[in-house]
């Protein structure tokens, strides 16, 4: 009877953990699903996938903000995006510094959003984050953009697709989901990257 009793409590243990596996399964997909860029959850990292990607780039993500005289306006920055989206698109495998995005030839999702994140440090933005990630819910590829807290609202600046900033609200829930982030010396995983790594 003992060798029964063992099977039981066995197979009791094994529920158990399936249990706690599913219910936390279960959070991750609510989370995930339920998250919009602005209010998307964030973890410090000490490493992303992409690091070894943009170690071209690294010098501009951790260079210091200069200090402004003056706030950045949205007008500014609406105008810089509008400058940026007039570049013609075209592909690269690798991350173009900003010198290389506004050189005239075609430049990608990612030139256009670390030349964007570099006009914006450069003038004194502090709170703006590079971010890889999906543009759609169905998105094959990632996407890279700029995600801008400022005391009136969130914004997601994409200069490959939008010649202005956009809210949270208007892109929706299901569109610019976050992957990963870079502000400054700082990286940062989304909650939904555990969900997109197998």
């Amino acid at each position: 009877m003992t060798g029964a009793y063992s099977n039981y409590s066995q197979i009791g243990n094994y529920n158990t953990a399936m249990k706690k596996t599913l219910l936390f399964s279960a959070f991750l997909v609510a989370l995930v699903s339920s998250s919009a860029f602005a209010d998307a959850l964030l973890f410090t990292v000490n490493s992303t996938p992409y690091d070894r990607q943009m170690t071209r780039i690294r010098p501009i993500l951790t260079a210091p903000a200069h200090s402004a005289g003056a706030q950045v306006s949205l007008t500014i920055v609406n105008q810089w995006m509008t400058d940026l989206r007039s570049i013609p698109y075209g592909f690269t495998t690798f991350w173009k510094t900003p010198a290389e995005a506004q050189s005239g030839a075609p430049a990608d999702c990612k030139a256009k959003a670390v030349a964007l994140y570099e006009k914006m440090r450069a003038n004194g933005v502090t709170n703006v984050r590079l971010v890889i990630g999906k543009r759609t819910a169905t998105s094959r590829q990632t996407h890279a953009w700029l995600a801008w807290d400022t005391d009136s609202g969130s914004y997601v600046l994409d200069p490959t697709f939008n010649w202005a900033a956009c809210t949270a609200t208007q892109v929706g829930k299901r569109n610019y989901q976050p992957l990963y982030a870079y502000a400054g010396s700082k990286k940062f995983r989304a909650a939904s990257a555990l969900v997109a790594q197998n």
